[in-house]
């Protein structure tokens, strides 16, 4: 064959003209779906034998996609040229592998006899598996079924043991690419849940170790395939990340709604098959070390809790439980019973009660209520116990909100989860907090429930109140619980608001939060809560800085109830009211300098602080006996801590009037202005107790700080405090500007000036 395109330095041609010859010269059809797969794999068939001669002792393989006849529209080729020991092969195999580059396609391709081939497959379990998957494209047929009837044998003695390596590189590739389900922008091949899994799952099942491959997990895999084919035919190329801008444009071709529909179709095809190989691996365990065995031979059955006992190794019904009418609470009973003892669920009895557990009345009985406290307070078993459940429809009888929930996206970069995870996940975390409450049940619930108005119109704080007191009134709580119930999702955010956005040394925050909470119960509450939805939600959604700050905002809300008298403010620091000017302080993540005073001072130590990388997350500006005092909590932007030696130099200088250093500040900030969408002014009149706040919502950058608070200065304003909150890759940054609330005129001319610096 004719080399029709170029091809790179490795002998492979580029994707744009490999579509190109895909369709024009090797004739493999487009399309999506199991037909389209199966039309390309007889394509590439019918290609792949004119490429080799009739000839005794040789056959051409084909594994991974075609041998399965799963050929993705641009998947590569994986091919065995299987031989006898006849001579010349390496001629034989470049006369085949040539024209395969030459036609533009990627190739993954080995020669080797039988032998080869199986001690191969001994020494390397990824070997072994594409072994199962191995099919005649062309050539001796009797060679190629000893191939195939030899591996698969060899797979079935040796798969007990070879699994437990297996597993070792699998758990090593779901940590490189996390769990599909809750990903954005996750790989359908690779990530938990994927393509690879089903892989493992077929040969789990080749094994005959469980029947794995059950209706539900074939169906998710055909839609798996089908997203990926739409992929390709998007992009124009191999690619198996459904990355955001593609998401559409790949919803479009499946016909889904949009590009979250579409998310949360993979995400509960992930889901099925994560579940389904957690229960092949657990089935191999089983088979592998056997379990304690009685007189009989039989397994031994162990109660764990009334009706629920263990059974080799999982949690089954009592005889007696299936024998009578099943109460209502059976369900959750069993879930908590698998929580607490992190024990799985067998399949059998999941079924069981998906069909014939009766519905729970409202209210709730109070055993049923038991049962959900003690499900969510369970720990690390929460998870995967609700995670079994939930695949099984038993969570959908308890809580008929969760069918909305369920793998809906969360778009905020800061969440790892989706919601109906991230829920599961807060009320795990919250119970690490339940001795810290007066209430951990309703801690564990209000977890649950505090983002359930997400995915609706509005604020979800406010949105989801009333749907959280629809479940709390179904499950039984009294009308005062149900109520505080509301309070911790309407107020589920204050505590790290206040806490970032707020002065917290002004009296009127602390009033404002004490009228908000109401009660040192509900601060406790909101307290823990926060951590844990924060834990749940992802690393950058927490910082140690952060935590200081809300353990400081309820200590002094608890003595503002406590006594029903306002905290005073913390005095300024005595070192930098001694002692020539000027004085600079670095101690730990606390920048203070004390000057001369004069207007401006905020924006040059911000300025300087923003020149050697260090972002400024509070800063409080004051004049105390004459001297104008700035104190702020940084933390490196880059995450690499500055240089003391010249950030003091700098900071001397530049508060001492040092033009140069001026200049130098103004035009790294110029440099480094962000972008995205238009900036935000939103004004507060009764946030302070001698200030009204300017509250700038917009994208973050380097240098921001020191932008505004020069155009603030030189607009005329001046200000005593500022609170840097940094959601992603956007900002809330709030700024106290000292005295009344000014006149319209005013208003305007000091937004223009800030959002003209941003």
């Amino acid at each position: 064959m004719t080399s029709l395109i170029k091809k790179d330095a490795s002998g492979h041609a580029g994707d744009g003209d490999a579509n190109l010859l895909i369709n024009e010269v090797v004739g493999v059809p487009g399309g999506i779906g199991e037909a389209a797969r199966r039309a390309r794999a007889a394509a590439y068939d019918e290609f792949l034998r004119g490429l080799l001669p009739a000839r005794d002792g040789v056959a051409l393989m084909a594994v991974g996609g075609l041998g399965r006849r799963q050929c993705a529209p641009y998947g590569d080729l994986d091919l065995v040229l299987l031989h006898a020991g006849v001579p010349g092969t390496d001629e034989l195999a470049a006369s085949v592998w040539y024209p395969i580059w030459d036609a533009g396609l990627r190739l993954d391709h080995s020669v080797r006899t039988v032998s080869e081939a199986l001690s191969v497959a001994q020494d390397d379990v990824k070997v072994a598996l594409g072994l199962l998957d191995a099919r005649l494209v062309v050539g001796d047929q009797a060679l190629a079924d000893a191939l195939i009837r030899t591996a698969a044998d060899h797979w079935r003695r040796t798969a007990v043991r070879q699994l437990p390596g297996l597993r070792e590189v699998t758990v090593n590739r779901w940590q490189a690419h996390g769990e599909l389900a809750f990903l954005l922008e996750g790989d359908l091949k690779e990530a938990a849940g994927g393509l690879r899994d089903v892989g493992l799952l077929r040969a789990i099942s080749a094994a005959g170790i469980t029947d794995a491959l059950r209706p539900a997990v074939r169906a998710a895999h055909l839609r798996l395939l089908d997203t990926r084919d739409a992929l390709h035919q998007q992009v124009g190329r191999r690619v198996d990340r459904l990355v955001a801008q593609e998401r559409a444009g790949v919803a479009a071709l499946l016909g889904v709604e949009d590009g979250d529909a579409l998310l949360r179709r993979v995400a509960g095809d992930a889901r099925t098959v994560s579940h389904a190989l957690d229960d092949a691996f657990r089935a191999a365990d089983r088979l592998r070390s056997g379990r304690s065995r009685g007189g009989n031979g039989a397994p031994v059955r162990r109660p764990v809790a009334r009706d629920v006992v263990e059974h080799d190794g999982e949690l089954v019904l009592a005889r007696t439980a299936i024998g009578a009418r099943p109460d209502p609470s059976l369900s959750l009973r069993v879930a908590a019973a698998a929580a607490t003892t992190r024990l799985p669920i067998a399949r059998a009895t999941c079924e069981w009660l998906a069909a014939y557990c009766p519905p729970l009345p409202a209210p709730w009985p109070a055993e049923a209520r038991a049962a959900l406290t003690t499900l969510l307070g369970a720990g690390p078993g929460l998870v995967p116990a609700w995670e079994t459940c939930d695949r099984y429809g038993l969570v959908d009888g308890w809580l008929p909100e969760w069918t909305r929930l369920r793998s809906l996206p969360q778009h905020n970069p800061v969440h790892r989860y989706t919601l109906d995870r991230h829920l599961v996940q807060a009320a795990h975390e919250a119970s690490r907090h339940t001795r810290e409450v007066d209430r951990p049940d309703l801690l564990l619930l209000g977890a649950l429930l505090h983002d359930i108005g997400k995915g609706l119109p509005g604020d979800h704080s406010t949105v989801g109140v009333p749907l959280a007191e629809t479940v709390a009134t179904r499950v039984g709580l009294p009308a005062p619980e149900v109520e505080l119930i509301g309070t911790l999702v309407r107020l589920h955010l204050l505590l790290p608001d206040v806490a970032t956005r707020r002065d917290l040394a002004d009296p009127v925050t602390i009033a404002s939060v004490a009228e908000a909470v109401g009660d040192t119960g509900t601060l406790d509450l909101l307290h823990a809560l926060v951590r844990a939805d924060a834990a749940a939600t992802g690393p950058a959604a927490w910082s140690d800085w952060k935590g200081r700050l809300v353990a400081e905002l309820v200590a002094r809300v608890r003595t503002a109830l406590d006594t029903g008298v306002l905290p005073e403010p913390p005095a300024p620091d005595p070192a930098l009211l001694a002692g020539p000017l000027p004085v600079v302080h670095l101690t730990g993540d606390r920048v203070a300098v004390a000057a001369a005073d004069r207007r401006g001072l905020l924006a040059t130590v911000a300025g300087c602080l923003a020149l050697h990388r260090l972002e400024v997350l509070s800063a409080d500006a004051s004049v105390v006996d004459g001297r104008a005092l700035v104190e702020c909590r940084v933390q490196p932007r880059y995450g690499l801590p500055a240089d003391p030696v010249p950030l003091r130099a700098d900071l001397r200088r530049a508060v001492a009037g040092d033009v140069s250093v001026t200049q130098r500040l103004r035009g790294r900030a110029l440099a480094a202005r962000g972008s995205g969408a238009a900036p935000r002014v939103v004004w507060h009149r009764e946030a302070a107790t001698d200030a009204v706040l300017l509250e700038l919502r917009a994208a973050d950058a380097a240098g921001l700080l020191y932008r505004v608070a020069c155009a603030l200065d030189e607009a005329g304003a001046l200000v005593r405090a500022a609170r840097i909150s940094t959601l992603g890759a956007d900002v809330v940054d709030a700024f106290y500007l000292v005295g009344g609330w000014p006149d319209d005129a005013t208003r305007a001319r000091l937004e223009a000036a800030v959002l003209a610096a941003v």
